[in-house]
This record gives C-alpha cells, sequence and structure tokens, in this order.
C-alpha cells in the first residue's frame, strides 16, 4: 500500500513539474528523428501479464533492401544516444507508473518473447511490478551478464522495502549523471537473452 501510494504521488508531481520538458522533448525528437515520437512495445508485467510499456523514440526506422529493420547500432543516433545516457526516454513510463502497470522501482520489463526462455527461478522477477529502475540497474545496468541482472532482480524481490526502493532511486540519480552501464559491450543497447546456458 504505501509502495503504491509512493509510486502514484511522485510519479503524479514529476509529471507536472516535469511538462514543460516533456513538451520540448516531443518537438526535439520529432525533428531529429520524425514520427512517431513514442516507442511503445507490449512487455510482461506483473504476474508475466502483458502491458503496453511507452517510452520517447531513440533509434532511427531504417530497414534494409527486403524492409527488415536495421541493428540497433545502425539506427541508433548521436541524439538517440543523448537520450538513453540521461534516461529522459524513460519520462514516458511515468505514465505506465500511474496506470498501476509499472513502479518506479522494480525489475525493468524485458521482451514477451524472453518470457519461455527463464527458468523458474528467474521468472520470480514477475512477482512485482516491474518498474522504471531497479536494482539491476543500479548495479550494472547493461554492462553486467544476463546472469547477474536476475540475480540482482530476485533479491530485490526477496528484499524489497520501501528504504530499499528510496535507496535504489538516489543511487539512480547518481548513475544517471555519471551516465554508467547504458550499453553492454559490442552492442548499442543490451545484448539479446537466449536462453540459459545449462
Amino acid at each position: 500500500m504505501l509502495k503504491r501510494f509512493f509510486d502514484i504521488v511522485v510519479a503524479g508531481i514529476l509529471l507536472i513539474v516535469l511538462a514543460p520538458a516533456f513538451f520540448l522533448l516531443i518537438g526535439v525528437v520529432r525533428a531529429n528523428l520524425g514520427s512517431p515520437v513514442f516507442f511503445s512495445q507490449l512487455r510482461p508485467g506483473k504476474n508475466g501479464n502483458p502491458f503496453r510499456m511507452v517510452k520517447f523514440r531513440t533509434m532511427l526506422n531504417s530497414v534494409d533492401h527486403e524492409g527488415r529493420s536495421l541493428p540497433d547500432e545502425q539506427r541508433m543516433t548521436s541524439f538517440g544516444r543523448f537520450l538513453r545516457s540521461t534516461s529522459l526516454d524513460e519520462l514516458p513510463e511515468l505514465w505506465n507508473v500511474l496506470k498501476g502497470e509499472m513502479s518506479l522501482v522494480g525489475p525493468r520489463p524485458l521482451l514477451m518473447e524472453y518470457l519461455p526462455l527463464y527458468s523458474k527461478e528467474q521468472f520470480r522477477r514477475h512477482e512485482v511490478r516491474p518498474g522504471i529502475t531497479g536494482w539491476a540497474q543500479v548495479n550494472g545496468r547493461n554492462a553486467i551478464s544476463w546472469e547477474d541482472k536476475f540475480r540482482l532482480d530476485i533479491w530485490y524481490v526477496d528484499n524489497q522495502s520501501f528504504w530499499l526502493d528510496i535507496k535504489i532511486l538516489i543511487m539512480t540519480v547518481r548513475k544517471v549523471l555519471k551516465k554508467d552501464g547504458i550499453s553492454s559491450e559490442g552492442a548499442a543497447t543490451a545484448s539479446r537473452f537466449t536462453g540459459n546456458k545449462n
């Protein structure tokens, strides 16, 4: 109850305070990347139930001669990298928080296609609402292995508390300012999860 109340209050305040920046970003994203301004995608929420997560778009819609999207590193622009490094692309997710689909803090919502690839233990990350930031994000983000990310996510599920959330939010601000762990090695964002090795 306290966590949900905190989510609503903070997300509501941030949406009001950041409204000028939000509308400015809409114009800047459209000027740099065209339309649509927002990127939306089905992601698994609590208990694996799908919801539509919304972010600011950070990549071009470039495709090859067969109409397939080019790799992320070819579609990512310097402006897109700036949005990701500052986490400004995440601002629209505050709306997902208000709707109760996400929390400010929790395991990051990944791709729907990953669901059948999880072990039973890894799937436990869906016992709580996904978050805009989380324990894995402040302990490496995209620069750590999938195994480490899931281990950190499960640790959060087992140890979540209001004060831990406050700690993670403070650590997130520091990480964003330092621009740590934005990409995994050899990738523009994060490498794809292909299942467990064992």
